[in-house]
């Protein structure tokens, strides 16, 4: 949504997943363990990812950051990334 709403890609090293809610909380999904790894497997090494799907063990050469509410995303993505 950040991305389109500033008309900016994500850095190629970056992948995004969650639920959105109606007011704005950022759910969990199933499997966030798994889609972090594969998301790894495949060169991205930052993750943006719901704050319940922070994963214990962060794959080598991982930065996440687990976020509860699409404000939260947004700041973080342009804190990080601008």
């Amino acid at each position: 949504m950040v991305s389109s709403l500033r008309d900016r890609p994500l850095p190629h090293d970056l992948v995004v997943f969650g639920e959105v809610g109606l007011s704005g909380e950022i759910r969990p999904v199933p499997s966030g363990q798994e889609r972090i790894s594969e998301a790894a497997k495949h060169g991205f090494r930052r993750a943006i990812v719901p704050a319940a799907n922070v994963p214990k063990k962060v794959p080598e050469g991982m930065q996440i950051f687990g976020v509860k509410k699409a404000c939260g995303c947004a700041k973080r993505f342009w804190t990080t990334y601008n």
